[in-house]
C-alpha cells in the first residue's frame, strides 16, 4: 500500500505555495518570484531544522523556484524571432497554481455533497410485479385509482421534507401488516383507505399498500369507490 506523507497540512509543493501566496495577500498573477522563492525556502529550511522528513518533490520545487530567481537576476535575452513563442516558467508556474486551486475548490465542493448526502436515505426499488392483477380490485375501482389515491396521500403528507432529526430504522414485514389490517377491518367493519396510514415514515406506508394489494389479489379484501375523486372504503370479503 502506497502512503502519501505531507508536511504540516499540506498536499504537496503548490498546496505550499498557494498558502504563502494568500498569507502574503498578493494575486498569483503578481506573485514576485524573487520573494516567494525566499518564503519557500525558509519554510523548507525551517522544516530541516524540526528533523521533519520532506519529500523529494518540495525539493523539486524548491530547485525550480531557484532556477527561476536566477533566470530573473540575468540580463534579459532578446529572441531572434518573435514567432517562436515559448512559455516563461512564471507563467508555466501560475498555470499550475490556478489550475490547482480549481481542483482544491471542486474536491471541497464534491466533499460537502457527501457530507449531505449522508444526511439522505435512499430505497432501491421494489419488484411489485407478483401484486399485478388485472381482477384484483373490485365495485369499479381500478388499480390506477388505488394508485392514484396513494400519490395523493403522499403529496400530502410531505414525505420528501427533509427531517432534522436521527431515525432509527424498523423493520416491516408484509404479513404482518395483512393481518393488523384484517383485524382492524373485523373491528370496524370497513376502513377508509388513508386511516390504514397512521404511521406516517415511508416503510410503513410502503409496507402497507403493498399489503393492501396482496389480500386484494387474495381475494380477501372488497375495496369500494362510489363517485370518481370520491374517498376509497375497504372492507372484508
Amino acid at each position: 500500500m502506497e502512503y502519501k506523507f505531507t508536511i504540516d497540512k499540506f498536499q504537496g509543493p503548490l498546496d505550499l505555495l498557494l498558502h504563502l501566496i494568500k498569507e502574503s495577500d498578493i494575486d498569483i498573477f503578481d506573485i514576485n518570484i524573487s520573494e516567494i522563492t525566499q518564503q519557500y525556502l525558509n519554510y523548507i529550511d525551517s522544516m530541516e531544522k524540526l528533523n521533519l522528513n520532506i519529500d523529494s518533490e518540495y525539493l523539486v520545487m524548491a530547485a525550480e523556484l531557484i532556477e527561476m530567481k536566477s533566470r530573473e537576476l540575468l540580463p534579459n535575452e532578446t529572441s531572434e524571432s518573435d514567432d517562436d513563442y515559448e512559455e516563461s516558467p512564471k507563467d508555466n508556474l501560475i498555470n499550475r497554481l490556478i489550475e490547482y486551486q480549481k481542483y482544491k475548490d471542486l474536491s471541497l465542493e464534491f466533499k460537502n455533497l457527501e457530507s449531505n448526502r449522508k444526511l439522505m436515505y435512499s430505497k432501491l426499488p421494489s419488484e411489485l410485479n407478483e401484486f399485478k392483477s388485472d381482477e384484483v380490485i373490485l365495485d369499479d375501482v381500478s388499480l390506477d385509482d388505488l394508485l392514484k389515491a396513494f400519490m395523493e396521500f403522499q403529496k400530502r403528507k410531505e414525505f420528501d421534507k427533509p427531517l432534522n432529526t436521527v431515525v432509527t430504522r424498523k423493520e416491516y414485514s408484509v404479513h404482518v401488516r395483512c393481518n393488523d389490517i384484517m383485524k382492524n377491518l373485523r373491528k370496524k367493519g370497513n376502513m377508509k383507505f388513508e386511516e390504514l396510514f397512521e404511521i406516517k415514515s415511508k416503510d410503513y406506508v410502503v409496507v402497507t399498500f403493498l399489503a393492501i394489494l396482496d389480500l386484494a389479489k387474495n381475494g380477501k379484501l372488497k375495496i369500494k369507490q362510489d363517485r370518481n375523486l370520491d374517498e376509497i372504503t375497504l372492507s372484508i370479503i
